[in-house]
C-alpha cells in the first residue's frame, strides 16, 4: 500500500468519524423525551385515579395508626 492510498482513507474516516458528531445529543434528546412522555402519563393516571393520595394515607397509617 502506498502512503498517498493511506492518506486518503486516513481522510475518508476522518470524515466519516466528523459526520456523526451530532448523532449523540440527537439520541439523548430522544431519551429525554421518551423519559418525559413515560413521566406525563404516570402524572396523569396518578392524579386521576388518586393513587397518590391513597399512598400516602397507607404510609401515614402504617407510620401513625390511630
Amino acid at each position: 500500500m502506498s502512503a498517498r492510498f493511506l492518506a486518503r482513507m486516513r481522510a475518508r474516516w476522518s470524515a466519516l468519524a466528523a459526520s456523526e458528531t451530532g448523532q449523540s445529543t440527537a439520541e439523548y434528546a430522544l431519551v429525554i423525551l421518551g423519559a418525559v412522555a413515560i413521566a406525563t402519563l404516570l402524572i396523569t393516571w396518578a392524579t386521576g385515579s388518586h393513587a397518590i393520595s391513597q399512598l400516602f394515607d397507607s404510609v401515614i397509617e402504617k407510620i401513625l395508626p390511630s
